[in-house]
Order: C-alpha cells, then sequence, then structure tokens
C-alpha cells in the first residue's frame, strides 16, 4: 500500500516541535486512560509501576513528586485496586508499592490502545524514519534519567504480578 504524501514540513524550532509533539502524546495517552476512568496521574504511577516495585520515596523521585502527594496517589489507587502497598524485603520499615492483577490488565490494555494511538502518529514515517526516532528518544531519556540517578531498566521482570 503507497503511503500518502506528506506534507511540506513547516519550520519548527526544535524546543517548539518537542513542545507540540509532546502535547499530541500526552493528549494520546489521555484520552487512552480516560476510556478506563484512570488520570493521566494514575497513567504515570502504573506506567512506572509496570516494570519495578518502588519504595514510595523511592516512587515520589521517579514520578517528581513530594511524598505526600505521592502517597496520595497510591490511596486513591489502591482503593480501586490497582496497585497494592507492601512491607520491603529487605527493611520491614519501608513500603514498597506493586500493580495488583487488575492493575497490570489495565495497564496493558491502556498500553495497547495508547501504541496503536503513536502508530498513526509516525505512519507518516518511513521504518528507517522510525528507528532513528526511537534511538533519539531512547538516548535522550536514558541520558536524562541518569543525570538524576534513575535507571530505566525492567527491575520486576516479565510477568511478575
Amino acid at each position: 500500500m503507497a503511503r500518502k504524501p506528506v506534507p511540506a514540513e513547516p519550520a519548527l524550532s526544535l524546543v517548539d516541535g518537542l513542545a507540540q509533539l509532546s502535547f499530541v502524546v500526552q493528549a494520546a495517552l489521555e484520552r487512552c486512560a480516560a476510556d478506563h476512568d484512570v488520570s493521566l496521574a494514575q497513567t504515570r504511577l502504573m506506567g512506572v509501576l509496570r516494570d519495578r516495585t518502588p519504595t514510595m520515596n523511592e516512587l515520589a523521585r521517579l514520578l517528581g513528586l513530594d511524598k505526600s502527594s505521592a502517597s496520595g496517589l497510591v490511596d486513591r489507587a489502591e482503593r480501586r485496586g490497582l496497585v497494592a502497598r507492601a512491607p520491603s524485603t529487605s527493611d520491614g520499615r519501608v513500603v514498597t508499592v506493586r500493580l495488583t492483577r487488575h492493575g497490570r490488565s489495565l495497564v496493558a490494555e491502556v498500553a495497547t490502545r495508547f501504541d496503536a494511538q503513536v502508530a498513526v502518529l509516525v505512519a507518516g514515517l518511513t521504518r528507517d524514519q522510525q528507528a532513528t526516532l526511537r534511538s533519539h528518544v531512547s538516548h535522550l531519556l536514558v541520558s536524562f534519567a541518569a543525570a538524576r540517578g534513575i535507571d530505566l531498566r525492567d527491575t520486576v521482570g516479565p510477568g511478575t504480578t
């Protein structure tokens, strides 16, 4: 199937282009989450928890929130059965947070729908352009996280609930 011709590119600055792109991506994610009656903040929470089981302090840092805001976010998600708190295996005084089976299922549903919306967004790019974009985005995010002491590697492993 032939691709539709892509209109001429407007002359956007890097800052304007990234800002505009972030608005489009955030709106798509917000729509996907809203279909499941989940806020964007809860979506971010579950996105962090899908591949790690952080302490409350770590979670607050990963989300860029103060501890009381993170705690309130976890409280609301816990009431919906999306997350659960548990004592740390290394220090019983410390609380960790993980997705429940229901939360993991919801993350998978939102992610599938979001993947489809992003696929539409990048459909005008060739496979090589998409691979280049993926590489640049990954490099930017890993560098940004590493500068803040955040490891983006999966710490939970596949299939962990």
